[in-house]
């Protein structure tokens, strides 16, 4: 029995009696012994450190000088040579690695330079007549664009000018969806927009304090339109001939006066989003909006010169206050938004290059008309954001509505303890409207034309998106400027004439499952209200005889359309009709021979269920955090949540191109911060 004391790495010893270690080394010994090319000295010595005396056949296996004693690893300058040679071995790895990566990337940049900048010749470019001199037409006689210029540069271009022409009005989120899902060589189709880019609205907030820069958030309207070979026709939509099916387009061209035009249709999409509503207030002239590119570069421009301005030492105290305070006049998540990023300009970067006086005295002011900002979010969330601000110190203001917005202050009233209205100022030289949606001109102009339009704010339409009143099939409204219709009653006598199989006059209940069937195929939106179809029954069935008179019936559709919500104008609204709609216009241009064939109306009904809407969650940013409604799940947080709100809204882009760049500002910002030049 013999013992040896064991050293861990740690330098503690741990001594164990055992038969074992002894065999085990002088085994080892052995074949060290004979093998030559083991014998060699190993990088860590044994020394001696206590004096006692090893067996007889331990001895035989010590090289000379090394006695078989308590053993101690002597390893540090071991160690050190090892892991130098590792971590050379490694870091020439990946610096082989990253250097071979470079020449890659600049071997394909010079490939692509080398075959992209060639002498590329086009002769003869083969263009109708049509398309430059087009003939007059329509009832203000004006040039009617039956052929485009590049309806006849290619093979394909001529195969897509017999297809039925698709006209799309606007380039948004709606516009964008459904070229995005549309068959390439079903349609003929033809963009009318005003700009010649779609725009990633959620994020202009950023783009307003310079947190990203405009180009990340604009992709081209023709790069995103080439995948079905459509055609863009810079312009505004002012009118709409239904019975000639012509659309009428102001174009821009340059310094000269607008020129107005027809634009043919077969099928018409209005995708024109909608205005900020003014609720009757005076002053709005002296607001900004942020619908657009330029509403945000022209607030990064105001906020840089009331900067600048109050940095001045002719500036005086009160004019500093006025010129750093920031109002925002709405409390949903474009105005929180605003004004989270307004307040995260300050910290990061105003407070580091201007005057340390301007961030003192600098003022941020939310108005809200409701008992709490983010009012259509979970009632957790708006707590959350509101507990949030006030740590921070913006000042908000509810239960308040704007009563005038001067050039120099805002003035709004608010109720007392005693329910009288006072009426109060803030001094300001920046305010923001963020107060709702209204129809655009041409929304307007559309729903004037059709006698059954009566929504103030947007454009009726059926649960297939087709707007009412219009020729069936051959005018659709999606996104900001249409709405769902929730009137059941209209359609009463229609839904009884259809469920009542005995005819007479009442609904029992097997005619009433019938008729919710109905209802629900026709009003999606209605889904959640008859989920309990019997207790609906026996609660409207007033004398108990099983059965639901007209009008017993007409008193509970009353009821359920007034309960019945509309969608939220949203961008994830309108791109979801979008994309239905690109893939039902796409199913029906393809089962059009068959539905001829088999003498089966050519409807939408026969190719496509009602447009549904799932919602997939609503989320803000609110300054360094960010909060995220599921619907039965909310969920906020600081800076894990920011990069998760980062996270959806970078997969959301349109292209890689703004994916690239929308990543390239984010890294600058964090590591040189915003860009403070005025532009």
């Amino acid at each position: 029995m013999s013992y040896i004391n064991h050293y861990d790495a740690g330098g503690r010893t741990r001594r164990k009696w055992t038969k074992i270690h002894h065999r085990v080394f002088v085994l080892l010994s052995s074949f060290t012994s004979a093998t030559p090319m083991l014998r060699r000295r190993p990088p860590c010595r044994l020394i001696r450190t206590s004096p006692w005396a090893p067996s007889s056949a331990a001895k035989s296996t010590l090289r000379p000088g090394i006695g078989f004693q308590q053993l101690r690893l002597e390893s540090t300058s071991g160690k050190i040579v090892r892991r130098s040679i590792t971590a050379a071995k490694y870091g020439g790895f990946i610096c082989l690695s990253a250097a071979m990566g470079v020449l890659v990337i600049g071997s394909g940049i010079f490939l692509h330079d080398w075959f992209t900048y060639t002498d590329r010749h086009i002769d003869r470019v083969p263009v109708s007549p049509l398309a430059l001199h087009p003939e007059n037409g329509g009832p203000k006689k004006l040039p009617i664009a039956r052929v485009l210029v590049d309806d006849e540069e290619t093979e394909e271009n001529k195969k897509l000018a017999q297809k039925p022409r698709l006209v799309i009005v606007g380039g948004g989120w709606g516009a964008v969806g459904l070229i995005q899902t549309l068959h390439s060589n079903d349609y003929h189709v033809t963009v009318v927009s005003p700009e010649t880019f779609t725009t990633f609205t959620p994020l202009l907030p950023s783009a307003a304090v310079g947190t990203v820069q405009v180009r990340s958030l604009m992709e081209s309207l023709r790069k995103v339109i080439a995948r079905v070979h459509g055609h863009l026709i810079t312009g505004k939509a002012v009118d709409l001939v239904m019975s000639e099916r012509l659309l009428e387009v102001e174009t821009f061209e340059g310094n000269a006066p607008p020129k107005r035009i027809y634009v043919p249709y077969d099928k018409l999409i209005i995708a024109c989003g909608s205005v900020s509503s003014t609720h009757g207030v005076p002053g709005l002239e002296h607001c900004f909006q942020l619908k657009t590119i330029s509403d945000a570069q022209a607030i990064r421009r105001r906020v840089v010169d009331n900067f600048e301005t109050a940095s001045l030492p002719t500036t005086s105290p009160e004019d500093r206050k006025r010129l750093l305070s920031f109002v925002v006049c709405g409390g949903g998540p474009t105005g929180v938004e605003t004004a989270a990023e307004i307040y995260d300009l300050c910290q990061e970067d105003i407070i580091s290059y201007y005057p340390k006086l301007c961030r003192e005295e600098v003022s941020i002011h939310v108005v809200q008309s409701r008992e709490h900002i983010l009012n259509t979010y979970a009632q957790a969330i708006s707590k959350y954001a509101e507990a949030k601000f006030q740590r921070d110190g913006v000042d908000l203001i509810v239960n308040a509505r704007v009563k005038a917005v001067e050039p120099d202050s805002v003035i709004y009233t608010v109720k007392d303890e005693n329910g009288n209205y006072i009426e109060k100022t803030i001094p300001s030289n920046f305010v923001l409207w963020s107060t709702g949606i209204a129809m655009n001109p041409f929304t307007s102009r559309v729903s004037d034309l059709l006698p059954n339009q009566v929504h103030k704010k947007a454009i009726e339409v059926d649960a297939h998106l087709r707007v009412k009143g219009a020729p069936l099939g051959t005018v659709y409204a999606i996104g900001d400027c249409s709405t769902i219709e929730t009137s059941i009653v209209s359609y009463l006598l229609e839904l009884v004439d259809e469920a009542d199989t005995n005819h007479d006059g009442k609904i029992d209940l097997d005619e009433w499952s019938h008729m919710v069937k109905s209802i629900k195929k026709k009003f999606p939106l209605a889904d959640k209200h008859f989920e309990k179809m019997r207790d609906l029954f026996d609660a409207y069935d007033k004398d108990k005889d099983q059965s639901l008179t007209l009008n017993e019936l007409a008193e509970m559709m009353q009821q359920l359309s007034s309960q019945m919500t509309a969608l939220p104008a949203t961008a994830q609204v309108a791109s979801q009709q979008g994309k239905y709609l690109g893939k039902k216009l796409s199913k029906l241009a393809r089962a059009r021979d068959v539905l001829i064939k088999n003498e089966i109306p050519e409807t939408d009904e026969a190719v496509a269920e009602p447009f549904r809407y799932f919602h997939m969650g609503s989320l803000a940013y609110i300054g360094n955090a960010a909060v995220f409604d599921l619907g039965n799940i909310s969920f906020m947080g600081g800076l894990m949540a920011m990069y998760a709100w980062r996270s959806v809204y970078w997969s959301e882009q349109v292209s890689s191109r703004t994916r690239a760049l929308l990543m390239f500002d984010w890294i600058i910002r964090g590591i040189w911060g915003r860009d403070l030049s005025r532009i």
